[in-house]
């Protein structure tokens, strides 16, 4: 036994005494038995040798390896145990140093992270599970009680092959999560590694995924630093999040936190419906309810504001399967919580994740920097006759910022403090333009547009300067720009140039 997480092990090893097993335990395992009257040999009584290096060093030695990895069934293998008295164990129960818990901290002290990479315990683990049919390994306090259950039927012979051989998988798995956060904390920042070793921790198991034909999962992926994303999600009431509602919670979280005013995102299928900006929470609800009432009957909210009873009071009777936000006042936790199938998230770092952004593909990963940077209108370039006003500008810049979430080909259309228009997902720009416009209503006269990606051609835009649009921001570099420049001044549209791309596929 090697344990610094020792959640029921004074339990389980009272059983296996019990039982009939003798316990060799290291240093602080070894001490914490002894007080609970439990007899224990230590690791150094086995080997012949103290503990050395501060502890570095301890089950590294024959004699602890050698009774690991010995298979049962072969007579060389016994012999060779029994010519160097050693004798062979029949259980591990070991977990590793707490190096998540110091590397997330807010503050890290070098020393601090490299003392608690763990040697000794990975080895030790990996040796057992690798001779699972011979050797039982338990990492997870979870596991005791029902292996006590099956050792209670007959000794560790009752323990079948598919207990061990699972538990052999996650004594792995616990390496090899530890194994890549240590090699996410040494990693030289902004390096893309040869390979990628991800360490996700399972969060919960969804009913199913996105249909419910499919199998569904959520993991998050530790890195240094304190948690961010879905590990800081706390599900209020613990009400049952699907594979969808986690996915669109994403969406929405992301979105909201790209504003540093108060913002209230409403997301149907990924996609930003609504937006809406204003210093009071429930104007700025109303805008972004206004943006597409009918879409949002169903959706998930987002703000990047603690929620208040005057947010929570007008939300309403407005159907929504997902709400997550900073923080609830009480009052407005009591008047949401009468909402039947409301799932509320109270995310405890109001902050984006870190790390690179990453997406399956058969049999891989794609994975790039997030797509993160802070707008900043005095980057762009006027290149019509007809300039933005200062409000325009405004405006432009948070159709901009909402562009970012729109799939591509993205257009968003906005008016002051609100969304009117959304355009996403079709195979030809001028498509999206046409269904934006048409979603704005007599809303896109007046309105300010975003483009993700430049104009290949004049049509978007004019259609854009038929409904009345009044700005466009772009990133230009069309072999067409000139044309498509020339169609905004036919229109008296005002246009900048952004110089930056905001493709989301």
């Amino acid at each position: 036994m090697s344990v610094w997480d020792k959640s029921g092990v004074i339990e389980l090893a009272r059983e296996l005494v019990a039982s009939g097993f003798d316990i060799v335990a290291t240093g602080g395992t070894a001490m914490a038995l002894r007080e609970a009257g439990i007899e224990t040999q230590d690791v150094s009584d086995v080997t012949g040798y103290p503990e050395i290096l501060d502890g570095r060093v301890k089950t590294l030695h024959p004699a602890i390896h050698g009774a690991l990895l010995a298979r049962g069934d072969r007579a060389d293998h016994l012999k060779t145990l029994s010519r160097h008295g050693i004798v062979s164990i029949d259980v591990v129960v070991s977990n590793l140093y707490p190096f998540e818990a110091v590397v997330s901290g807010a503050i890290v002290i070098d020393e601090d992270a490299i003392e608690n990479i763990d040697i000794g315990g990975p080895a030790m683990l990996r040796a057992a599970a690798k001779n699972y049919q011979h050797v039982i390994v338990l990492v997870d306090p979870e596991d005791y009680a029902p292996l006590l259950s099956q050792i209670a039927l007959g000794g560790v012979a009752s323990v079948d092959d598919v207990t061990r051989r699972a538990l052999a998988a996650k004594a792995f798995e616990h390496v090899s999560t530890y194994d890549a956060l240590v090699a996410s904390y040494l990693r030289p920042q902004g390096t893309i590694p040869k390979r990628l070793p991800i360490g996700a921790r399972l969060i919960q198991q969804t009913r199913y995924g996105e249909n419910p034909h499919q199998r569904g999962a959520v993991y998050a992926i530790p890195s240094p630093g304190p948690p961010t994303g879905v590990a800081t999600w706390q599900v209020i009431d613990d009400r049952e999040m699907s594979y969808n509602n986690f996915l669109d919670a994403s969406a929405a979280w992301s979105c909201a936190l790209a504003f540093t005013e108060q913002a209230v995102v409403i997301v149907k299928h990924t996609l930003p419906c609504g937006i809406g900006i204003s210093a009071d929470p429930a104007e700025a609800f109303r805008r972004a309810l206004s943006g597409d009432p009918v879409s949002a009957f169903g959706g998930i909210l987002a703000t990047n504001r603690r929620v208040s009873l005057a947010l929570a009071e007008e939300i309403g009777r407005l159907r929504l399967d997902v709400m997550i936000a900073p923080g609830y006042d009480d009052s407005a936790l009591k008047r949401l919580r009468r909402k039947r199938n409301l799932r509320l998230i109270e995310v405890a770092d109001a902050a984006a994740s870190g790390g690179f952004d990453m997406r399956s593909i058969p049999g891989g990963l794609l994975v790039q920097d997030p797509d993160a940077d802070a707008v900043d209108a005095s980057m762009w370039r006027c290149v019509t006759e007809t300039r933005p006003t200062e409000d325009q500008l405004e405006t432009l810049t948070l159709a901009w910022t909402a562009v970012r979430f729109v799939k591509s080909n993205g257009i968003v259309l906005a008016r002051p403090g609100t969304v009117v228009g959304v355009g996403a997902g079709q195979p030809n720009r001028v498509e999206s333009v046409r269904i934006a416009v048409r979603v704005a209503g007599d809303r896109a006269a007046g309105s300010c547009l975003a483009s993700d990606a430049f104009f290949p051609f004049p049509d978007g835009v004019e259609v854009a300067a038929r409904a009345g649009v009044a700005a466009i921001a772009q990133p230009g570099g069309s072999v067409k720009d000139d044309e498509v420049i020339a169609a905004a001044n036919a229109g008296g549209v005002a246009m900048m140039i952004t110089g930056r791309r905001h493709f989301r596929h």
